[in-house]
């Protein structure tokens, strides 16, 4: 299982797998690789590739695996996920600052460059308007562009691009563009990165329409969801906390593909039920030993699908505990848990015996200094608190 235990940790080992040292010279510069014919054959054209794996195509955690699998840090299940599609695919391309020979900087792109070449592992300038807006014409003329925003924050650069032209360019032509874009990068509050380094992008993208967004927290559900954002013939914002990097999971050998539109139930309980999502999926862990031990049985979901809501898991859930604590790192004002619980409320009032609690992050800026940024993002002791509430 992951473990919350590297989450101070510094950014990952630049080190490259046994997989990236095996590339010849002469493949590492090829612009354009034809896929293996057996490949070609099994899997048809682009277009006829699913955009996401059903359930029973997906084991549901990497236990399920035929064999031992590997262990892997998140950066390098999404590194993963990324060099395998590239080679079954060559119209997958990646655009971004410092992505290619750099290797991106939390190096989920290492070795990339040498694999594929300069022309589909792209180093750009610093104009990530520019460079997202290629990716939104990339994908209309054929291409499965990933776009990497070195921190999530400087993506509002490119909020036009991805507003009026990524989210919408599917409707506006009349259904004659698809946009198989994925946009992708760490985000949320780190340590000490500052107010403009620690934003929570999912509010300002969620009202977007035609926009798809997954958040990932374990090694298992990073690969599983890249590939499946790859695949997707939808505009997908993976985001990725800037401090869950460093976790490690085995995961298995065999390739999988998870549901972009599925929740995970990380704990069965009876009591109340837990919904949160990224790096808070550690606080509710930690939390939730602390309510074992006081007798409370909590349910835990990572709904991971931020938009649409998994509201088939997140049901039969409420039907069950009829109780709800939603926990989150965004911002209470126009949040992924206030959009949550008008939700629940729309779908679920007549299950609820209590009303749902939010604990969200302060409207305000991250502070710098460490215990007050610790003090405007949501803490194991005030989970427990909730939970004892809500459960009077």
């Amino acid at each position: 299982m992951a473990t919350a235990s590297s989450l101070r940790a510094a950014a990952p080992s630049t080190a490259p797998c046994a997989a990236l040292r095996s590339t010849s010279t002469a493949a590492a510069r090829s612009v354009r690789v034809a896929p293996a014919p057996a490949a070609r054959a099994g899997r048809g054209r682009l277009v006829a590739r699913a955009a996401v794996a059903a359930k029973a195509d997906a084991p549901s955690s990497a236990a399920a695996s035929k064999s031992d699998g590997h262990e892997v840090l998140l950066f390098e299940a999404l590194r993963e996920a990324l060099i395998e599609e590239m080679k079954l695919d060559p119209t997958v391309c990646v655009f971004g600052e410092d992505v290619g020979h750099y290797g991106g900087s939390y190096k989920v792109t290492k070795g990339l460059a040498d694999m594929f070449g300069d022309l589909r592992v792209l180093d750009t300038p610093i104009a990530e308007n520019s460079f997202t807006g290629m990716g939104v014409g990339a994908g209309m003329k054929g291409l499965r562009p990933v776009v990497e925003g070195m921190n999530m924050g400087f993506l509002l650069l490119a909020y036009n691009q991805i507003s009026n032209n990524c989210g919408m360019l599917h409707y506006t032509s009349g259904g004659q563009f698809k946009i198989p874009l994925v946009i992708r990068g760490p985000g949320g509050v780190g340590r000490q990165l500052g107010a403009e380094h620690s934003q929570r992008l999912e509010s300002y993208f969620q009202s977007i329409p035609g926009l798809q967004m997954v958040a990932c927290s374990t090694p298992y559900n990073a690969k599983g969801l890249m590939k499946a954002a790859i695949r997707s013939e939808n505009p997908v914002v993976l985001f990725e906390h800037v401090l869950l990097y460093n976790l490690k999971e085995k995961i298995p050998d065999e390739e999988y593909v998870l549901c972009l539109e599925e929740a995970e139930m990380v704990r069965p309980g009876e009591h109340v039920t837990i919904l949160t999502y990224s790096r808070m999926r550690y606080h509710v862990m930690q939390a939730a030993k602390t309510l074992v031990n006081k007798g409370y049985d909590p349910e835990v979901i990572d709904i991971r699908s931020l938009k649409p809501f998994d509201l088939h898991t997140i049901g039969n859930s409420i039907k069950k505990t009829h109780r709800v604590l939603i926990v989150e790192e965004c911002m209470r004002t126009g949040g992924i848990g206030a959009s949550l619980r008008s939700a629940i409320i729309d779908n679920f009032w007549d299950y609820l015996d209590a009303p749902i609690m939010c604990l969200s992050s302060q409207d305000v800026p991250t502070p710098y200094a460490s215990t007050l940024e610790d003090a405007t993002v949501v803490q194991p002791a005030q989970i427990v608190a909730a939970v004892e509430q809500i459960c009077q």
